[in-house]
C-alpha cells in the first residue's frame, strides 16, 4: 500500500525539477506571456484591497481591461 503512495510520489519529485523554468522560444509564446503579466499586473491594480474597499465598482474599469 505505502508502494502504490510513494511511486506517483517518487516520479513526481524526478519529473518537476527537470521541466525547470525554462523561457519561451517562440514569438507566439512570447507575445502571450507578455499578455498574460500585463493582464495580471492590471487585475492586481484592479482588485487591490485598497481599490476595492474605497471604490465602488465603474462599467469603464471592465471596458478598458478587456480590450
Amino acid at each position: 500500500m505505502f508502494g502504490a503512495f510513494a511511486m506517483p510520489a517518487l516520479l513526481l519529485i524526478v519529473v518537476i525539477p527537470r521541466r525547470g523554468n525554462r523561457a519561451t522560444e517562440n514569438a507566439d509564446g512570447l507575445l502571450i506571456e507578455q499578455a498574460r503579466r500585463l493582464q495580471a499586473h492590471q487585475d492586481r491594480v484592479s482588485f487591490d484591497a485598497s481599490t476595492v474597499l474605497s471604490a465602488g465598482p465603474v462599467m469603464s474599469d471592465l471596458h478598458h481591461r478587456r480590450r
